[in-house]
């Protein structure tokens, strides 16, 4: 891709809901994963119906569907492969996304007429590992996160035009190179590279004298400890025409485990910081306190740029906590409609006929409401919604839409 072109949004998506979700939301392309193979063994994932089911919706609105089959394989996982691989062959998502070259090998044979994409975890830091990938028939490349712009631009510089380049621009950053954990494996016995991650990286630590076992001497900045691994998120919705320049073609969006409202409120507002610049720069620049405000009602850990404009310092790493911040709560999505004209969802979390919540809609608006009635399956009135996933009837004090979000500030 020449430089100045726009780019793909690429979202993550756990469950055919957020899939969905994404779609309707903002994305050009979404990745997933099946049940086998997928670095998010503790996600939700897709069966192959669901696969089926998710590239179809995607389909029918211009929204390609990429399927992850990422993990570092070992002998006994090869049979499986190809079955799998013949299975997707059936199903039609747009590319595989790979980083192990025996799975690449397979996927290339069995299913020739899907494109192949190299994920991060292949470690791709240089023009020639590119160059390496599109000589065996690869035809994009994720970029590690520990490239700076001005790599990925020299990189965009010496690979064939029609290659693709997509890299992280929103999300959660991994302590090790590209993802290249052992740390959850030493621990705990889980390998983050077979898609089993514990995130020991999230844990608070100590440390223990050789000749003093069992002592444990405390490391910390404050009264609650400290977290040495635990990383800030990246964001680069402020740098979207710094990324734009550096000839990436498809940005992507950290978070296959996230739910369906951090999902929609990334997609919704990078895809709109995105079309603004192409539309006006202008625009995107007096848009940016909105974008701002958007991006922060998700949660995360603080944000940073990553290694895009040099090495992260100190500055970078987030010592007293490993929490998520989070300002708003997902109470559900707006599923049909009954007789009525009541709204119906699978409730998140629990809310009260009274309560002033707000509908998130995809076209970038956010609507104050309140919750007239609400009422159950049998149709019965009811005050509240504290089980989690019941299906609800609501009379809001403004009509909503399908696919509406519904939240409340936390």
């Amino acid at each position: 891709m020449k430089a100045g072109k726009k780019p793909e949004l690429l979202i993550p998506a756990g469950s055919l809901e957020v899939l969905k979700t994404a779609v309707i939301y903002g994305a050009d392309a979404v990745y997933i994963g099946g049940e086998v193979f997928s670095l998010r063994a503790k996600a939700k994932n897709f069966t192959m119906e669901e696969i089926r089911e998710g590239i179809a919706f995607a389909h029918e609105r211009g929204v390609k569907v990429y399927v992850t089959a990422n993990i570092l394989a070992h002998n006994n996982d090869i049979a499986e492969a190809e079955t799998y691989f013949r299975e997707l062959k059936e199903v039609g998502p747009d590319g595989l996304i790979i980083s192990d070259p025996g799975l690449f090998t397979i996927a290339k044979r069995i299913c020739p007429e899907i494109e192949l994409h190299i994920s991060t975890q292949a470690n791709n830091t240089n023009y020639e590992t590119y160059l390496f990938w599109w000589n065996l028939g690869a035809k994009r490349v994720v970029s590690a996160r520990e490239l700076s712009l001005k790599e990925i631009k020299e990189i965009r510089e010496r690979i064939p035009e029609e290659m693709e380049i997509e890299s992280f621009i929103h999300g959660a950053m991994c302590i090790s190179y590209s993802g290249r954990c052992l740390l959850s494996n030493y621990f705990t016995g889980r390998d983050g590279n077979q898609g089993a991650c514990t995130h020991p990286c999230r844990w608070k630590y100590a440390v223990v004298e050789e000749k003093r076992p069992g002592e444990y001497l405390p490391v910390y900045e404050n009264e609650r400890g400290t977290y040495i691994f635990n990383s800030k998120d990246l964001c680069m919705v402020e740098y979207i025409p710094e990324v734009v320049d550096a000839g990436i073609d498809s940005l992507k969006i950290e978070g296959r485990m996230k739910t369906a409202l951090y999902v929609a409120t990334v997609a919704r507002t990078y895809r709109k910081a995105i079309d603004d610049w192409f539309a006006s720069p202008d625009t995107y620049r007096q848009n940016m306190s909105w974008y701002k405000e958007e991006i922060a009602k998700c949660t995360y850990r603080q944000f940073s740029t990553g290694f895009y404009f040099g090495k992260p310092s100190e500055e970078n790493q987030i010592y007293d906590s490993n929490t998520y911040i989070s300002e708003y709560v997902y109470l559900g999505m707006v599923q049909d409609f009954t007789e009525e004209g009541r709204c119906i969802i699978t409730q998140k979390n629990k809310f009260c006929v009274g309560d002033e919540i707000e509908i998130m809609k995809p076209d970038g608006r956010n609507v104050p409401v309140k919750v007239l009635g609400m009422y159950d399956e049998g149709g019965e009135a009811v005050e509240s919604c504290p089980h989690s996933r019941q299906i609800i009837g609501l009379e809001l004090s403004e009509a909503a839409d399908r696919y509406d979000i519904l939240r409340v500030k936390g």
